[in-house]
């Protein structure tokens, strides 16, 4: 059966660029003089390798009072328009219109809308009536790995039709200056907005062959990374260190799905993983037994981005397919579960 391919894959951010200086001055605003633990915490503004970010409002927008409608009502808004824009630059790089697409996997985790995104956009796009919908919530940072995992799927399971993959987060939103607990001060650092779009299809072809894909979910971890859900919107979790586990168990796990597929480490020439943070990259980095710095379009995507959750990896595997990727690749997110999602691509 011919595996399902990448035929094109195109990013998107919102207009407005807040700066990770501005950012800090927010948090001290926000958070200072309230929080008791505030300046122990608020070093991770610097350590975080983040220089500047994108979001759907502006920053003082963030100080208002916020509950669930105006989190809701921002993040319909916002994503929407990051569906379209990137979207539509996907499409026009594949040569395909709209109404050729026949399924679309719509990843998202920093929001709740019914209909669903891709359902409200389906009039300005142009998708076609018949369009399969699959929306995907909950898989939070691996949500990008485990939709092209699932489009993959779907693509090879239908020879010829054309699947369009959009990832789009609003993890801003999740700002929040009621809670005066590390893991919001954390958060508040890392987090940002974006979206990527990827269209697959299973024929020769295309960008990059999805060789193997794989979940691994670690017992006894629901506390490490997750949301927790109350009248004013999100508030993140993270109840347990992610670089330490990320160095003591992801390694071992990588190794197992590969071997899955009948490969090792040794078999991998690239690695295309998701940027977290800056000591999550380091720690991926000793998991894996690279060299330390190796992971560069990592740190960069970080710098330039900050975490956009899903979307992230693609903004990775973006510039490493501007500069042409090697026999074998292998890309990796881990998200709340805990889990790990893989996906191995060959070379067009």
């Amino acid at each position: 059966m011919q595996k399902a391919r990448i035929v094109s894959l195109a990013t998107a951010v919102p207009p407005h660029v807040i700066s990770q200086a501005d950012a800090a001055s927010f948090a001290t605003s926000a958070f200072g003089g309230r929080f008791e633990g505030f300046e122990q915490v608020a070093g991770v503004f610097m350590t975080s390798g983040i220089r500047r970010r994108r979001a759907v409002r502006p920053l003082e927008w963030y100080l208002q009072p916020l509950g669930w409608p105006e989190r809701s009502e921002a993040y319909v808004d916002g994503a929407c328009r990051l569906f379209t824009d990137a979207a539509r630059r996907a499409l026009d790089t594949a040569g395909l219109r709209p109404s050729e697409i026949d399924t679309i996997v719509t990843v998202s985790s920093t929001g709740i809308t019914t209909p669903s995104i891709e359902a409200r956009v389906a009039g300005e796009m142009g998708f076609s009536a018949n369009v399969e919908r699959v929306p995907v919530f909950g898989l939070g940072c691996a949500g990008g790995v485990s939709g092209l995992s699932i489009a993959a799927r779907l693509a090879q399971s239908r020879p010829g039709s054309n699947v369009l993959l959009v990832a789009v987060e609003t993890c801003t939103l999740s700002f929040r200056a009621d809670q005066l607990t590390k893991a919001n001060v954390v958060a508040t650092a890392l987090f940002a907005d974006g979206a990527a779009a990827l269209v697959l299809r299973a024929e020769e072809g295309g960008l990059a062959e999805v060789e193997a894909t794989a979940q691994h979910t670690w017992p006894d971890t629901l506390d490490i990374m997750g949301w927790s859900v109350d009248a004013e919107g999100l508030g993140v979790i993270f109840d347990r260190s992610i670089p330490p586990f990320a160095e003591e168990h992801f390694g071992a796990a990588a190794r197992a799905i590969l071997a899955r597929s009948g490969l090792s480490l040794a078999d991998i020439d690239r690695f295309v993983c998701h940027p977290g943070g800056a000591k999550v990259v380091t720690a991926l980095e000793r998991a894996l037994a690279l060299p330390q710095g190796l992971l560069a379009d990592e740190r960069a995507v970080l710098e330039e981005y900050g975490n956009m959750s899903a979307p992230t990896v693609f903004f990775v595997l973006e510039r490493a397919l501007a500069t042409g990727l090697p026999q074998r690749t292998l890309m990796t997110a881990m998200g709340p579960g805990f889990s790990a999602a893989t996906a191995t691509l060959l070379a067009a």
